[in-house]
């Protein structure tokens, strides 16, 4: 419930930002910003200084950030495909994660498994480093697209071969 309560008051919070300040610039933010939490509490996870409620309360913080900042890459990542193309756009993206998010049960099973707070950590760290990896990535070769029509963003498969979008005729 915890975790739920962090996803749900990170994009309410931090959701309005993505227009304002732009996606590329918080979709980055977010990511870098919920490694480096993620960092700190896997460093004092691994030195004991943690109880159940203290590290729920660090990855409460984590899940604020990381949330929003997924769920805004998510839909994003579309905008940059033709608009009749774009929900498929999503499916394909959202296969592929799934994908790559199987692979954690396996994976994290045996930093589990092992019973070692420090190979636990480990674990935690490798987190870390997706999630920087996705805020460098999104910083790069992120989309500007806020405040901009989609259109804008990525023309129309019916305007793709044109030598140019149609412009309003000048009065004469």
């Amino acid at each position: 419930l915890a975790f739920a309560g962090g996803n749900l008051t990170g994009a309410l919070a931090l959701g309005p930002l993505f227009d304002i300040v732009g996606r590329r610039v918080m979709i980055s933010a977010t990511y870098l910003i919920s490694a480096v939490l993620l960092v700190v509490s896997a460093v004092m996870f691994d030195h004991g200084l943690l109880s159940a409620g203290t590290q729920t309360i660090c990855w409460t913080a984590v899940f604020f950030f990381a949330s929003a900042g997924a769920s805004a890459a998510y839909l994003t990542v579309s905008e940059i495909f033709p608009i009749e193309l774009r929900a498929q756009a999503i499916a394909v993206f959202f296969a592929i994660a799934q994908g790559f998010g199987a692979l954690g049960p396996a994976v994290y099973g045996g930093f589990v498994a092992s019973k070692s707070p420090h190979e636990l950590m480990l674990g935690y760290l490798l987190g870390a480093g997706v999630m920087a990896a996705g805020g460098i990535v999104a910083a790069v070769f992120g989309v500007k697209a806020e405040r901009t029509s989609l259109e804008d963003v990525a023309d129309p498969l019916t305007l793709v071969g044109r030598a140019s979008k149609p412009q309003p005729a000048l009065a004469t």
